[in-house]
C-alpha cells in the first residue's frame, strides 16, 4: 500500500446502487404490527404516512436497489465522502493498529443524514407530496431534510426535542436558513404534545414523543407525509451507499477490516457502515459455501439509553404515544424518557429491526459507553486528527481508541474501521461543558425497570 496516500476514491467514483440486507439475512425480520388490531401491518396502512416507493422499498426483496438519477445528482456535491487513515492518532495511542474512520461530515449538512433524506424528499415529490414533517433529536437528521426539502421544493415542519432545542440553538437556526419551520417538542401544535405540556410543561421531550408529533400532524393535513430518519428499513438501505464507497476504498488501500465500529440510536449510520461488509459472509453462509472471515463489529451506545445492553427484545411501538406501528426490536420501552445527554441522535428507546436481529443471532456485539468518557476521547481525536467529532460520533471514536489500545496491549497488528459519522462545530455547547468539566454519566437503571415492566404486548418478555 502507498503509504503516503490516506484519502481514497480520489477520481470521485460514484456508487450507483442500495445494498438491501433483506435478500441475504439469515432469519426473518418479523412483521409491524398494527398499533390499534395489532395484526401485520399491510402496505396501505402506511401510505397515510409514507410514499408508495418508499413502503415498497421497506419489503423490497431484490440484491440492489438502483439510485435515482435526480438523487445521485444531488449526492455529487458530497460523494464519494473521504475514508482516511488516523495516523497521527496512531501515533499518539503507539499502537500497531491500522486505524480508517469514513467521514460522512463531509456532507453540506455535517453528516451521514442525507443519504436517506434527498432520497426520501425525491420520491415523495415524484408523488405529489407538498409537506413533510419529521421530528429530530440533536438536529442533523431535521438539517438533512429541511436541505432535502429545500432542493425538491417541499415545505417542512420539524418536531425537535426540547432539550436539543435548548441545547442547539444553531442547528435550528440552519433548519429555519433552509426554509423548515422548527418546533421544540412537546409542542402546543399537536394532541399528543398538548397532553404532556398539561402534566409537565418543563418536560425535556424524546425522540418517541417527536415521533408521534411529527406522524399526528402528517396525517392530520392533506398532501403532507411523514419522513423518518432511522429505525426502518428504507432508511437503512439508503444509507449502505457508505458501505459501499468503503469497500471499494479499502481495495483501493489494500487493507480489509478486521474490527469495524459504528455509534448507535435507531441504527442508520451504523447500517450503512455494517450491511455491505457483511453481505460476502452472509451469501456465502446463506449459499453453504465457506464464508471469508467475518470482522468483529461493534455496536456503540450511550449508558443514558441502552437499548441493546439493557433492553428486551420485544414489540414495542415505535413512538411514545403508540400511534405508529410496533416493531420486533431491542427497547426499553416507548415510555422511556432518555436523561438528558448531549448526544441526542442517539437518544431513542428502541433500535432498528434488522440491527436487533442481527444482535439477537450474535452477528455483531454492542458496548455502552458512559458521556464523559465519549467527549475524552473525542479531545483526543480533535487534537491529533484535527475534525471535531459529533457527540454520537464520538462513541465510536471511543471504542477505536479502546480497541487500538487493547492491540498495543497484546502488540497486534489489526485494521480497525469506523464511522464518523458527523461533525460536531454546532456542538460547541457540549464540549464547552466538558472542558468545563461538568457533563455527566448517567445510568438510569431504575427508569429503565420501570419502562420495561410497561411494555403492551404479551410478547414483550421475551429474553434477550
Amino acid at each position: 500500500m502507498n503509504k503516503k496516500v490516506d484519502l481514497f476514491l480520489e477520481k470521485r467514483e460514484m456508487v450507483t446502487r442500495w445494498y438491501n440486507i433483506l435478500h441475504d439475512l439469515p432469519f426473518e425480520v418479523p412483521p409491524p404490527l398494527h398499533p390499534q388490531t395489532l395484526e401485520p401491518i399491510s402496505p396501505e396502512d402506511l401510505l397515510p404516512i409514507f410514499p408508495e416507493a418508499v413502503i415498497r422499498q421497506e419489503v423490497a426483496s431484490e440484491e440492489f436497489i438502483d439510485v435515482p438519477g435526480e438523487v445521485l445528482d444531488i449526492y455529487r456535491l458530497w460523494r464519494p465522502t473521504p475514508l482516511i487513515r488516523a495516523r497521527r492518532l496512531e501515533e499518539k495511542l503507539e499502537t500497531p493498529a491500522r486505524i480508517y474512520y469514513k467521514f460522512e461530515g463531509f456532507s453540506p449538512v455535517g453528516s451521514h443524514k442525507g443519504n436517506t433524506a434527498v432520497a426520501q424528499a425525491y420520491y415523495n415529490r415524484k408523488e405529489g407530496v407538498k409537506r413533510l414533517t419529521t421530528e429530530t433529536g440533536a438536529g442533523q437528521w431535521g438539517t438533512a431534510l429541511s436541505m432535502a426539502c429545500a432542493f425538491f421544493d417541499l415545505e417542512c415542519t420539524v418536531y425537535m426535542v426540547r432539550i436539543s432545542y435548548t441545547q442547539k440553538p444553531y442547528r435550528r437556526t440552519l433548519m429555519e436558513v433552509y426554509g423548515s419551520e422548527v418546533l421544540p417538542s412537546p409542542s402546543s401544535r399537536t394532541e399528543t404534545g398538548r397532553g404532556i405540556l398539561a402534566s409537565n410543561p418543563e418536560h425535556p421531550g424524546s425522540l418517541g414523543i417527536a415521533i408521534s408529533e411529527a406522524v399526528e400532524d402528517a396525517v392530520s393535513n392533506p398532501f403532507t407525509k411523514y419522513s423518518l430518519g432511522s429505525v426502518l428499513n428504507h432508511v437503512l438501505l439508503h444509507q449502505t451507499i457508505i458501505g459501499e464507497e468503503v469497500l471499494l476504498q479499502l481495495e483501493q488501500a489494500g487493507d480489509k477490516p478486521d474490527v469495524v465500529i459504528g455509534c448507535v440510536g435507531g441504527g442508520s449510520n451504523f447500517a450503512g457502515l455494517v450491511f455491505p461488509i457483511l453481505r460476502s459472509f452472509l451469501q456465502a453462509k446463506k449459499s453453504g459455501k465457506k464464508a471469508p472471515q467475518k470482522p468483529r463489529i461493534i455496536a456503540v451506545e450511550p449508558t443514558a439509553c441502552p437499548s441493546l445492553t439493557r433492553g428486551l427484545y420485544a414489540y414495542d411501538y415505535g413512538d411514545s404515544a403508540g400511534i405508529v406501528p410496533a416493531l420486533k426490536m431491542f427497547t426499553l420501552g416507548h415510555g422511556f424518557v432518555p436523561p438528558s445527554i448531549h448526544a441526542g441522535g442517539l437518544r431513542y428507546h428502541g433500535m432498528s429491526p434488522i440491527i436487533s436481529g442481527l444482535y439477537k443471532e450474535g452477528l455483531i456485539e454492542a458496548q455502552a459507553v458512559g458521556q464523559k468518557e465519549v467527549f475524552q476521547a473525542a479531545v483526543l481525536f480533535s487534537r491529533t486528527e484535527g475534525f471535531l467529532p459529533a457527540p454520537e460520533s464520538a462513541h465510536a471514536v471511543k471504542v477505536a481508541i479502546d480497541v487500538a489500545l487493547e492491540a498495543k496491549r497484546e502488540n497486534k497488528s489489526l485494521s480497525i474501521l469506523f464511522n464518523l459519522s458527523g461533525h460536531g462545530y454546532l456542538d460547541l455547547g457540549a464540549y464547552e461543558a466538558h472542558l468545563k468539566g461538568s457533563l455527566e454519566d448517567y445510568e438510569p437503571r431504575e427508569e429503565i425497570e420501570r419502562s420495561l415492566k410497561d411494555l403492551p404486548f404479551s410478547s414483550a418478555q421475551e429474553g434477550s
